[in-house]
C-alpha cells in the first residue's frame, strides 16, 4: 500500500470514528478547573505516619515485587531509587520468576532476587511489600506470595494500579483505600466492601497502603521514609529529589477522562506518519528515578516510544545499583530524536523538564494527556 493510500485510510478512520463516536465525544465533560485542595490535619498526618510505622525491624526490609511479564516502569522504580537514597531501611527488588523483568511501556531491569530466594533468606517477610501495577492482576504466584507476607506482618503498599493486585490478593477486604482515576470504578466494582478515599494521594489502613496514580509513588516513598526515620529525614530527601512537600493532599476531580483528554488520545494515534522513537542514552551511575519519569512520560504520549541504547548490550548499573538493559544497541542517536538528557536533574524537576519539553515538541494538550496518565498535579509543572 502506497504512503497516499495509508493516510487516506487513516483520515478516513478518523473521520469515521468522529461520526459514530461524536455524540459519545461531545458528552464527556471538558477539562476541569478546581480549586487547590485544603491542607490535611495535623491529626490526620500524625496518624497516617504511625500506620505506616516498620512493623517488624528497626532498619526495615522493603521488597518490591513485580512479574516479569511486565511490570509498570515508574511503580517499580521510583519506590526503590528514592529509598534507596534515603539509606533507611534495605531495599530488594524481586520477581517472580529468574531473569529480566519486562517493564512498561518501556525499560527492562534484573531484579535482585525472585520470591523463592527471599523468602529463603528472609523466612520472617517483609517489613513492607510494594505492589506495583502489573500487567495482569491475578498471577496467582504473586497474589500468594503477597498473602503470605501480609499474613507475617508486612504492611503492604499498592501503588497506583497495583491496587487492582491488592484485591486480587484478597486484602481491601472492609479497608479504606484509593487507586488511579481510570480505575478506581473498576476497583469499587469488584471490591464492595472497600470504601474508596477521595482527596487522598495515598491511604493506609490497618497493615495496607495504596496510591492514586504512578507519580503518587513519590510522596508514598518520603511517607514511608518519614515513618521509619522521622519528617526532618523526609524532608532532607524531599529536597534531595525535588520535592517540597509530600502529604497526601489531592485534587481527584481533576483527573477524569475528559473531552480533550480522547480527542488528544484519537488525533495523535492516528497521525502515525509523525511517530517517532525518541533514544535515551543508558549509562552507568544513571538515576533510576528520573530516568523512569522521562522514559515513561515520553511512552505515553501516542506520539512517541522512548527507547534506551547503548554502544554494547550489556546492562548499565544505576544509581542505587539495579541492572537496566538498553533496548538498542547504538552509538548514538539522530540528534533530532533525543529528547533533554535526565542528567544530573533533580527527579521531579527532571519529570517538569520533560513535560515542558513535551509541550514544545508536541503541544500543551499531549503534556496535559500524559499528565493525566500519570495522574501528576500540573501546578509543579508549569511552563
Amino acid at each position: 500500500m502506497t504512503s497516499r493510500r495509508l493516510l487516506w485510510s487513516a483520515l478516513g478512520t478518523v473521520a469515521l470514528l468522529l461520526i459514530v463516536g461524536g455524540g459519545w465525544l461531545w458528552s464527556l465533560p471538558p477539562a476541569p478547573v478546581v480549586a487547590p485542595p485544603p491542607p490535611i490535619a495535623q491529626a490526620e498526618r500524625d496518624a497516617t505516619v504511625a500506620a505506616l510505622k516498620p512493623p517488624k525491624r528497626q532498619r526495615p526490609l522493603i521488597a518490591i515485587i513485580g512479574i516479569n511479564d511486565g511490570t509498570e516502569t515508574t511503580d517499580y522504580l521510583m519506590p526503590y531509587g528514592i529509598l534507596r537514597r534515603a539509606d533507611v531501611a534495605d531495599v530488594i527488588t524481586l520477581a517472580t520468576k529468574p531473569g529480566p523483568v519486562q517493564l512498561y511501556p518501556v525499560l527492562k531491569v534484573e531484579p535482585q532476587a525472585t520470591i523463592a530466594e527471599f523468602d529463603a533468606q528472609h523466612p520472617d517477610g517483609a517489613d513492607y511489600v510494594i505492589v506495583p501495577a502489573m500487567i495482569r492482576d491475578d498471577d496467582p504466584v504473586a497474589l500468594q506470595w503477597m498473602r503470605n507476607q501480609s499474613a507475617r506482618g508486612a504492611i503492604i503498599v499498592g501503588v497506583c494500579v497495583g491496587a487492582k493486585v491488592v484485591g486480587e490478593a484478597g486484602l481491601l477486604h472492609n479497608k479504606r483505600a484509593t487507586t488511579h482515576w481510570y480505575s478506581v470504578k473498576e476497583l469499587r466494582s469488584k471490591h464492595p466492601t472497600m470504601q474508596y478515599v477521595r482527596d487522598r494521594r495515598f491511604v493506609v489502613d490497618d497493615g495496607v497502603a495504596t496510591t492514586t496514580g504512578i507519580s503518587a509513588s513519590m510522596p508514598i516513598s518520603l511517607g514511608l521514609i518519614e515513618a521509619i526515620a522521622g519528617h526532618d529525614k523526609a524532608r532532607a530527601v524531599g529536597r534531595d529529589i525535588g520535592v517540597a512537600d509530600w502529604d497526601a493532599r489531592h485534587e481527584s476531580d481533576a483527573f477524569r477522562f475528559t473531552r480533550p483528554f480522547a480527542l488528544t488520545a484519537i488525533g495523535n494515534t492516528a497521525t502515525f506518519w509523525a511517530h517517532e522513537r525518541l533514544g535515551i542514552e543508558l549509562k552507568d551511575g544513571v538515576d533510576e528515578v528520573s530516568l523512569a519519569l522521562a522514559a515513561d512520560a515520553w511512552s505515553r504520549t501516542y506520539r512517541s516510544q522512548a527507547v534506551t541504547f547503548a554502544a554494547t548490550a550489556d546492562a548499565r548499573q544505576s544509581r542505587g545499583g539495579l541492572r537496566i538493559y538498553p533496548e538498542e544497541v547504538a552509538a548514538s542517536w539522530p540528534a533530532e530524536r533525543l529528547p533533554p538528557s535526565v542528567g544530573e536533574r533533580k527527579p521531579a524537576d527532571a519529570l517538569d523538564d520533560t513535560l515542558r519539553a513535551m509541550t514544545a515538541r508536541y503541544g500543551a494538550h499531549t503534556t496535559d494527556f500524559v499528565a493525566m496518565q500519570l495522574e501528576y498535579p500540573r501546578n509543579r509543572a508549569a511552563p
